[in-house]
């Protein structure tokens, strides 16, 4: 199994170089490549992920949906796993998405873990053990088999958020779905410049709207009003 690692970024000098490098430390010879697919970045990101060892491509397009299918389209691997560039695996990565294939699920994603103590997101981490819409974002890494991916058609590029939910119900439809044993280190910086009531209310508003048939610039408009 050859394996692309694809990571969408947009000015994350500070993590992209550090990610690239645990992934490199922990690669066991399945890693076909690291791709770097870039919105725009105005700072260090390039350079970074480059030094670190990473392709890095040039977007068109700016937004994580099209980023991320653009990375997909230069990835040499037959299984793609998409990661944050603020997040960070566990470093049994590649025998956990090694398992999982050979248990017949052809896409899935981990737990959280924040890099915060704090109680709330505590909580909040042990609720992504069950398989609840809200926690079908790309905040706990995603992987699927290639083959899936090119069927579905890959991410709609028309969406600015919500983007992984749609792709993961629409992929579910016709392959296994898997939440792995391990947890993925989230970085909390969200909540922190924040709060976690803040985070919480912006995220179930959102949910609401996008059930709803809300519009793609509504939606963003409203997440954008409610969170810095």
């Amino acid at each position: 199994m050859n394996v692309s690692v694809i990571i969408p970024t947009f000015n994350e000098a500070g993590n992209i170089g550090q990610l690239i490098r645990y992934l490199r430390e922990n690669n066991d010879g399945s890693i076909a490549d690291i791709i770097v697919s870039d919105g725009g970045s105005a700072d260090d990101t390039i350079a970074i992920a480059r030094e670190a060892g990473a392709t890095v491509i040039d977007s068109p397009k700016k937004g994580r949906a099209a980023q991320l299918n653009h990375g997909a389209r230069f990835a040499i691997g037959d299984l793609f796993y998409f990661v944050h560039a603020d997040t960070r695996p566990p470093g049994s990565f590649l025998s956990d998405l090694k398992e999982a294939i050979q248990m017949g699920y052809n896409l899935g994603r981990y737990k959280t873990r924040f890099d915060s103590d704090r109680a709330i997101l505590k909580v909040n981490a042990w609720f992504t053990r069950f398989d609840l819409f809200v926690c079908m974002g790309g905040d706990q890494t995603f992987f699927i088999k290639r083959n899936i991916f090119e069927t579905c058609g890959g991410y709609n590029e028309d969406m600015l958020i919500m983007e992984d939910y749609e792709f993961c119900v629409r992929a579910r439809k016709i392959a296994k779905y898997k939440i792995m044993e391990g947890e993925a280190l989230i970085s909390a910086r969200k909540y922190l410049r924040n709060s976690w009531l803040r985070v919480l209310l912006a995220n179930s508003k959102i949910i609401r709207m996008y059930k709803n048939g809300a519009s793609q610039l509504e939606m963003t408009d409203i997440y954008k009003k409610m969170l810095s």
